[in-house]
Protein backbone atom coordinates (compact mmCIF):
# COMPACT_ATOMS: atom_id res chain seq x y z
CA UNK A 1 0.00 0.00 0.00
CA UNK A 2 1.24 3.47 -0.52
CA UNK A 3 0.04 6.86 0.42
CA UNK A 4 -0.52 8.81 -2.05
CA UNK A 5 -1.36 13.10 -2.71
CA UNK A 6 -1.62 15.35 -5.33
CA UNK A 7 -0.42 18.53 -5.05
CA UNK A 8 1.26 22.27 -6.06
CA UNK A 9 5.03 22.29 -4.86
CA UNK A 10 6.44 25.95 -3.90
CA UNK A 11 9.35 27.69 -5.25
CA UNK A 12 12.29 27.14 -2.53
CA UNK A 13 12.29 31.16 -2.02
CA UNK A 14 8.88 31.05 -0.81
CA UNK A 15 8.54 28.05 1.14
CA UNK A 16 11.51 28.99 3.13
CA UNK A 17 9.89 32.50 3.78
CA UNK A 18 7.14 30.33 4.95
CA UNK A 19 8.90 28.08 6.94
CA UNK A 20 11.16 31.12 8.67
CA UNK A 21 7.22 32.17 10.38
CA UNK A 22 7.61 29.49 12.29
CA UNK A 23 8.07 29.14 15.90
CA UNK A 24 6.30 30.77 18.92
CA UNK A 25 3.82 28.33 19.57
CA UNK A 26 3.73 25.51 22.11
CA UNK A 27 2.07 22.84 21.11
CA UNK A 28 2.41 23.24 17.02
CA UNK A 29 4.48 21.08 15.02
CA UNK A 30 5.81 22.92 12.38
CA UNK A 31 6.24 21.90 9.06
CA UNK A 32 10.46 21.81 7.32
CA UNK A 33 10.53 24.34 4.19
CA UNK A 34 10.84 20.90 1.95
CA UNK A 35 7.59 19.76 2.64
CA UNK A 36 5.55 22.94 2.36
CA UNK A 37 3.20 22.20 -0.81
CA UNK A 38 -0.61 23.47 -1.76
CA UNK A 39 -2.95 19.98 -1.94
CA UNK A 40 -5.12 19.72 -4.70
CA UNK A 41 -5.97 16.23 -3.99
CA UNK A 42 -5.55 13.28 -0.68
CA UNK A 43 -6.18 10.41 -2.31
CA UNK A 44 -5.04 8.13 0.78
CA UNK A 45 -3.32 4.34 0.97
CA UNK A 46 -4.16 2.73 -2.67
CA UNK A 47 -2.48 -0.39 -3.67
CA UNK A 48 0.08 -0.59 -6.52
CA UNK A 49 -2.49 -1.34 -9.43
CA UNK A 50 -4.79 1.81 -8.29
CA UNK A 51 -1.10 3.63 -8.03
CA UNK A 52 -0.61 3.50 -11.39
CA UNK A 53 -3.96 3.75 -12.69
CA UNK A 54 -4.26 7.39 -11.00
CA UNK A 55 -0.61 8.37 -12.53
CA UNK A 56 -2.02 7.10 -15.92
CA UNK A 57 -4.88 9.38 -15.09
CA UNK A 58 -3.10 12.29 -14.26
CA UNK A 59 -0.33 11.86 -17.45
CA UNK A 60 -3.55 13.12 -19.71
CA UNK A 61 -4.25 15.88 -17.32
CA UNK A 62 -4.34 19.18 -19.60
CA UNK A 63 -4.96 22.48 -17.59
CA UNK A 64 -3.42 25.83 -18.25
CA UNK A 65 -0.48 26.65 -15.48
CA UNK A 66 -2.25 28.93 -12.91
CA UNK A 67 -1.05 31.98 -10.87
CA UNK A 68 -0.93 31.42 -6.74
CA UNK A 69 -1.35 34.11 -4.73
CA UNK A 70 -0.63 33.64 -0.79
CA UNK A 71 -2.67 35.64 1.02
CA UNK A 72 -2.82 35.81 5.27
CA UNK A 73 -3.33 33.09 7.52
CA UNK A 74 -6.14 31.10 8.99
CA UNK A 75 -6.54 27.67 10.86
CA UNK A 76 -8.99 25.00 10.47
CA UNK A 77 -10.55 23.91 13.68
CA UNK A 78 -11.74 26.27 16.71
CA UNK A 79 -10.45 26.76 20.09
CA UNK A 80 -9.41 23.19 21.73
CA UNK A 81 -10.58 21.56 18.80
CA UNK A 82 -7.91 23.65 16.64
CA UNK A 83 -5.86 21.33 14.06
CA UNK A 84 -3.85 23.30 11.59
CA UNK A 85 -2.07 26.59 11.32
CA UNK A 86 -2.24 27.83 7.22
CA UNK A 87 -1.06 30.16 5.03
CA UNK A 88 -3.88 31.16 2.99
CA UNK A 89 -4.33 30.88 -0.55
CA UNK A 90 -6.46 32.76 -2.91
CA UNK A 91 -9.34 30.85 -4.71
CA UNK A 92 -9.08 31.70 -7.88
CA UNK A 93 -11.41 30.56 -11.09
CA UNK A 94 -8.03 29.22 -12.62
CA UNK A 95 -7.19 27.16 -9.13
CA UNK A 96 -10.29 26.06 -8.94
CA UNK A 97 -10.30 24.68 -12.49
CA UNK A 98 -7.26 22.82 -12.20
CA UNK A 99 -8.84 21.31 -9.09
CA UNK A 100 -11.28 20.30 -10.63
CA UNK A 101 -9.22 18.66 -13.37
CA UNK A 102 -6.88 16.91 -11.02
CA UNK A 103 -10.58 15.86 -9.00
CA UNK A 104 -11.78 14.49 -12.30
CA UNK A 105 -8.58 12.67 -13.19
CA UNK A 106 -8.74 10.53 -10.07
CA UNK A 107 -12.22 9.87 -9.99
CA UNK A 108 -11.87 8.24 -13.89
CA UNK A 109 -8.42 6.59 -12.03
CA UNK A 110 -11.54 4.45 -10.00
CA UNK A 111 -11.30 6.94 -6.65
CA UNK A 112 -14.54 7.85 -4.51
CA UNK A 113 -14.96 12.08 -5.47
CA UNK A 114 -13.64 14.04 -2.55
CA UNK A 115 -16.28 14.96 -0.14
CA UNK A 116 -14.58 18.24 1.46
CA UNK A 117 -14.86 21.12 -0.94
CA UNK A 118 -11.64 22.62 -1.59
CA UNK A 119 -10.31 25.22 -0.07
CA UNK A 120 -6.69 26.15 -0.94
CA UNK A 121 -4.22 26.60 1.87
CA UNK A 122 -0.52 25.55 2.41
CA UNK A 123 -0.59 23.70 6.07
CA UNK A 124 2.40 25.54 8.00
CA UNK A 125 1.71 23.78 11.41
CA UNK A 126 -0.24 21.01 12.88
CA UNK A 127 -1.46 21.92 16.36
CA UNK A 128 -2.17 19.86 19.43
CA UNK A 129 -2.98 21.57 22.37
CA UNK A 130 -1.54 24.69 20.99
CA UNK A 131 -2.30 28.14 23.16
CA UNK A 132 -5.43 29.46 21.22
CA UNK A 133 -4.24 33.14 22.34
CA UNK A 134 -0.99 32.80 20.54
CA UNK A 135 -2.26 30.84 16.96
CA UNK A 136 -4.81 34.31 16.63
CA UNK A 137 -1.46 36.61 17.69
CA UNK A 138 0.21 34.82 14.82
CA UNK A 139 -2.64 35.01 12.38
CA UNK A 140 -3.11 38.14 13.35
CA UNK A 141 0.31 38.68 12.99
CA UNK A 142 0.97 38.05 9.72
CA UNK A 143 -2.40 38.97 8.19
CA UNK A 144 -0.86 40.97 5.65
CA UNK A 145 1.89 38.70 4.81
CA UNK A 146 1.34 38.88 1.03
CA UNK A 147 4.65 37.44 -1.08
CA UNK A 148 5.22 37.86 -4.82
CA UNK A 149 2.54 35.56 -6.38
CA UNK A 150 4.19 32.33 -8.72
CA UNK A 151 3.11 30.34 -11.81
CA UNK A 152 2.90 26.98 -10.90
CA UNK A 153 3.63 25.15 -13.97
CA UNK A 154 3.39 21.68 -13.11
CA UNK A 155 1.16 19.06 -10.50
CA UNK A 156 3.08 16.65 -8.75
CA UNK A 157 1.55 12.82 -7.53
CA UNK A 158 3.63 12.51 -3.86
CA UNK A 159 3.63 9.45 -1.48
CA UNK A 160 4.32 10.00 1.92
CA UNK A 161 4.69 8.08 4.80
CA UNK A 162 3.84 9.37 8.87
CA UNK A 163 6.98 8.78 11.27
CA UNK A 164 8.09 9.92 14.96
CA UNK A 165 9.72 13.15 13.47
CA UNK A 166 6.09 13.81 11.21
CA UNK A 167 5.59 12.73 7.53
CA UNK A 168 8.04 12.92 4.40
CA UNK A 169 7.15 13.05 1.10
CA UNK A 170 8.34 11.58 -1.94
CA UNK A 171 8.03 13.09 -5.40
CA UNK A 172 6.48 10.05 -7.63
CA UNK A 173 5.14 11.82 -11.00
CA UNK A 174 5.67 15.29 -12.29
CA UNK A 175 2.72 16.62 -15.11
CA UNK A 176 3.52 19.54 -16.45
CA UNK A 177 1.09 22.65 -17.16
CA UNK A 178 0.22 24.56 -20.08
CA UNK A 179 2.30 27.96 -20.22
CA UNK A 180 0.35 28.65 -23.18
Amino acid sequence: MIRLFVAIPLPPDLARSLAALGGGIQGATWVEAGNLHLTLRFIGEVDEGMACDIDEALAGLRAPAVAIQVAGMGQFGEGDRARLLYAAVERTPALVHLQERVEAAIVRAGQPHEKRKFAPHITLARLKRAAMPRVQAFIAGHALFRPPPFVADRVVLYSSWLGGAGASYQAEAEYPLDAG
